[in-house]
């Protein structure tokens, strides 16, 4: 009986789980469906984000991304095409924008100087009678009228010879020609885009002074101030006259506003950058322009084409090449001043111990004078032995008063001759390293004081001196040498510093050849506090490393 029983409990246990188990199993995999199936909807939705941003960084970028696209597809459509008749095509607008430019400028300057001519004969006129004033202003009303005409007509020439430099470059070189355009208007505006946003770096240095290059050495300051007045006036009436930019509207006050837009939009770009004109960024304001230029003209495209005029930018990169001049040769002039005031000290410490010299030189000969005479007067009672004693004293005294006439007569001489003085050459190799001199010049008395003033606490090692020349022109001597060795100046921008990286050997020759013979040359510099101090420093390291 218990045996049945047990029998049929086991049998209904298995049962049991022989209906549950596929159950239980039906249950975990439901639970684990759900799971991945949670899993793959977070992934949906994470891959979705990334979708989005990727969608927003394509928006943000497409301009640039669509350009480049577009740039490469016109480039490889214009290589399909005679690479020959795209450079004639280029050569003939190059050259018509240039005779263009020419011209726009030989007409302002013949309209000012029309202006110029109309002012003078109305002042003559006036001073001559003041019944003829009505006359006068008549007069100069006439010829401003004239100028504005004349202007007008000189800019409406140069756009008519641009424009027909390009039908003429459309003839010859077809849709290749269109292609190229745009592709190079795209590519401008894709390097302005980059710029603007990467900044410009170093890539467009121009070393500023190289806008100095064309003018005369008596150019001067005032000189580039009124240039840069009379490019800024220029540029006004460019504005004002209508002949900074352009656009393909017909309804004038379409057109107008269009133009108005897109030269506001330039020359505020423009006039930010010629704000921040130093001593070293006109390749980078150059640029900054061009780009302006290029952006204005880009984004001005979709209103019927509202552009800025190439006649309008070639005038206001005229307008930064003499804001460039203008503050390069300002700082000229200050530094020359700065010299100029460096050698009135110096002069006025030259002549300070010359009258020192010529002081000390007079007492000491008033001395010796006294001396002497104590010394005649005892050898004119003196026995015979003291007779040797008192001339040979007195011939001592005697070539004392000679020596101290001779100190008095060359300070005064000195003095006196203003172009009398000591060229030095030295170098510091501890400062500047080897094979750098100095070449300058003192009139002072001892000029090694000079020297000791250079290696003051300017410098971390004195300098040694390796010549100095006596002149009768020691200024002349000087700017014959710093002439001879520009090329080797250290400073190429500002050459009074008096440095050059050259040989000792070379300076010799170049000296030698002046006829200038009768000098001591030390030829290797001592440098004793920058040598012992290497070696102090070799020492330093040997301890530390033991």
């Amino acid at each position: 009986m218990g045996q049945d029983g047990s029998g049929s409990t086991i049998a209904v246990i298995i049962t049991l789980l022989i209906f549950f188990i596929p159950l239980l199993f039906a249950w975990l995999s439901k639970r684990k469906r759900k799971k991945v199936e949670a899993e793959l909807e977070e992934s949906k939705s994470k891959l979705n984000a990334a979708e989005k941003k990727v969608e927003e960084l394509n928006d943000k970028y497409s301009p640039i991304i669509d350009m480049e696209l577009h740039i490469q597809q016109l480039l490889d459509e214009a290589k399909e095409v005679s690479a020959s008749n795209i450079f004639q095509s280029e050569i003939i607008l190059g050259k018509a924008e240039a005779k263009a430019k020419e011209l726009s400028i030989t007409s302002y300057s013949k309209a000012k100087d029309l202006v110029t001519d109309a002012e003078l004969e109305v002042v003559n006129i006036k001073s001559e009678s003041k019944e003829l004033n009505a006359k006068a202003n008549q007069k100069l009303k006439d010829i401003k009228d004239k100028v504005v005409v004349l202007t007008n007509e000189a800019h409406e020439e140069a756009n008519r010879i641009i424009e027909l430099a390009k039908v003429q470059a459309q003839e010859i070189a077809g849709d290749a020609y269109d292609a190229k355009l745009k592709a190079d208007s795209y590519e401008s505006a894709i390097r302005a885009m980059k710029n603007t946003i990467e900044g410009y770096k170093d890539d467009y240095i121009i070393p500023n002074h190289s806008v100095l290059d064309d003018l005369a050495e008596e150019f001067s300051f005032k000189d580039a101030g009124e240039q840069l007045k009379q490019a800024r006036k220029r540029v006004k009436d460019m504005v004002k006259q209508g002949h900074a930019g352009d656009c393909d509207y017909v309804e004038t006050h379409r057109k107008t506003y269009a133009i108005h837009f897109a030269v506001d939009a330039f020359n505020g770009k423009v006039d930010s950058a010629l704000a921040k004109v130093k001593h070293d960024n006109f390749g980078k304001i150059k640029q900054e322009i061009t780009d302006a230029f290029a952006l204005v003209n880009h984004n001005g495209a979709p209103f019927r084409n509202a552009r800025i005029n190439q006649t309008f930018l070639d005038a206001r990169q005229e307008e930064l090449k003499w804001a460039v001049s203008t503050h390069e040769l300002r700082q000229i002039e200050l530094a020359e001043q700065r010299e100029i005031k460096q050698q009135i000290r110096e002069e006025e410490k030259a002549r300070k111990e010359m009258e020192k010299a010529i002081k000390e030189a007079e007492k000491e000969e008033r001395l010796i004078q006294k001396a002497l005479e104590k010394s005649r007067a005892e050898l004119a009672n003196a026995n015979e032995e003291q007779r040797i004693e008192f001339e040979a004293q007195l011939a001592e005294l005697e070539g004392k008063l000679e020596e101290a006439e001779e100190r008095g007569q060359r300070a005064l001489s000195m003095a006196q001759q203003t172009r009398r003085g000591h060229v030095y050459v030295i170098s510091n190799v501890g400062s500047f390293g080897e094979n750098v001199f100095k070449i300058g010049m003192t009139r002072r008395l001892e000029p090694l004081d000079r020297v000791k003033e250079l290696g003051d606490a300017s410098v971390p090692f004195s300098f040694d001196v390796h010549a100095m020349l006596y002149s009768e022109d020691a200024p002349a001597l000087e700017k014959d040498l710093h002439r001879r060795f520009n090329r080797e100046s250290v400073n190429k921008v500002n050459p009074r510093k008096e440095f050059f990286r050259t040989s000792l050997a070379e300076i010799k020759q170049v000296v030698n050849n002046q006829g200038i013979t009768d000098v001591h040359w030390t030829m290797k510099a001592e440098a004793a506090e920058y040598r012992e101090s290497l070696a102090i420093e070799a020492a330093q390291q040997e301890e530390n490393v033991a």
